[in-house]
């Protein structure tokens, strides 16, 4: 077994997985049939580990000027370094320290998605946790709406690129872009739908009743027996077509009402699980940054993507609430991971 240089990725990874399993490096260059002092030198190569980043000296600030600059990026949230500096009157100082500087009092973060929770909020949503503590939420039907577009949803544009290669350029339409509007609902571990919303149709309580006639009622509801309607509670959020009077009406007279019908808290979408099954979706619909040229073919994506969710995927989601609901109490209200 001749010596050689240069080991590849799949030897250097075995070596690791061996050097875990507690191997000398005698037996390692054993199993991968290699030269000792190749093995050796790439064990002692590895830990002697990175070698520390070597700061440059900064462009000196003076103190009356670092306190401008904390104040203008605390009132200047997710400004560019340039635009907090300039507000201070601060100029000629290169990104590198810029940015150096700035690292030593603020973070580069992204905008939060999620509305705050203001005292109210999280008091209704420890009382919601407190009332449905015991419930069986095995009979739950959560539901709610996700709307998909052509062009992927915003935020996802980070990836892998080869090295030589160029990042493809998005497509971004002036005209003729849009979406398609998806309901869906999960119980136990059962899939209800998706539903298409008809193209063009914005949902109010009239229209959001006529969907759910169409849909959930005709193609799911009137096939379960009377045992399983008289147990079952129908969970929706708090949009303005799903919480009127008219829609709350009209749910009534179809049996669905008071504890058939679960209030729901403010601000709370980590509360449903539905939310995990559409980030699924997303994930198997936009991925590799996959873009579509009509909203017929992104629809196809997601009833696709929909199948290919089993069973034990709805189960692990929806058995997940007894856990959502003590995070809620153990965190006073506040939002908890999803």
């Amino acid at each position: 077994m001749g010596q050689k240089k240069d080991l590849t990725g799949s030897e250097k990874s075995k070596i690791v997985r061996y050097l875990a399993e507690g191997c000398s490096s005698l037996k390692i260059a054993k199993l991968l049939k290699r030269d000792h002092r190749t093995i050796k030198r790439f064990i002692q190569n590895s830990q002697q580990g990175r070698k520390k980043r070597v700061e440059k000296p900064r462009r000196k600030i003076a103190a009356h000027e670092l306190r401008k600059i904390k104040r203008a990026a605390a009132k200047m949230p997710l400004a560019t370094s340039l635009a907090i500096f300039q507000s201070c009157n601060v100029t000629g100082v290169p990104k590198s320290t810029r940015c150096a500087i700035l690292r030593d009092m603020a973070k580069v973060r992204k905008a939060e998605r999620r509305p705050p929770l203001n005292k109210t909020h999280k008091l209704k949503r420890q009382d919601w946790a407190k009332k449905y503590l015991k419930t069986d939420f095995s009979k739950v039907l959560w539901t709610d709406e996700m709307r998909v577009s052509l062009d992927g949803p915003d935020g996802w544009a980070r990836g892998w690129i080869g090295k030589g290669l160029r990042a493809p350029v998005p497509l971004r339409r002036q005209q003729g872009g849009g979406g398609v509007l998806v309901w869906a609902g999960i119980i136990k571990d059962e899939l209800v739908g998706p539903f298409r919303v008809e193209d063009g149709v914005k949902l109010n309580s009239q229209s959001y009743c006529q969907f759910l006639e169409d849909t959930f009622f005709k193609q799911w509801y009137r096939k379960k027996s009377a045992s399983f309607k008289k147990n079952m509670i129908f969970m929706q959020d708090n949009a303005p077509s799903h919480a009127s009077k008219y829609s709350t009406a009209w749910l009534a007279r179809k049996g669905i009402k008071e504890e058939k019908l679960m209030t729901w808290p403010p601000c709370s979408p980590d509360l449903n699980p539905i939310e995990n099954l559409w980030s699924i979706i997303k994930c198997e619909i936009y991925k590799e940054g996959k873009q579509y040229t009509s909203l017929n073919s992104v629809w196809e994506a997601v009833v696709a993507a929909a199948r290919n969710v089993d069973g034990e995927q709805i189960k692990t989601l929806t058995e997940s609430m007894d856990g959502r609901l003590l995070s809620v109490l153990a965190k006073k209200g506040g939002y908890i991971g999803r």
